[in-house]
């Protein structure tokens, strides 16, 4: 489980379950960024986009997609208001 568990947008919710360690749109993901000396990984997406699914399943569902990010990234997720 990743740091989006306490979100209530259901594209946020939609993954929680995955193997990148999301964050939230939120001042902490870019505080960790700063102390870790990463960049940060922005995706925004919808919960009704048909693309966001196939880039959910094929890439962040992905095991060797979600090291490569969680090791070079801060992976932040936003749904847009």
């Amino acid at each position: 489980m990743n740091h989006l568990h306490t979100e209530k947008s259901p594209y946020l919710e939609q993954h929680i379950v995955n193997p990148v360690d999301w964050y939230p749109w939120a001042d902490h993901a870019f505080d960790l960024a700063v102390e870790d000396n990463k960049l940060i990984f922005l995706s925004i997406g919808y919960s009704t986009c048909h693309w966001c699914h196939v880039m959910a399943h094929e890439c962040f569902e992905d095991d060797e997609v979600a090291a490569l990010l969680n090791k070079d990234y801060v992976p932040e997720h936003q749904e847009p208001s």
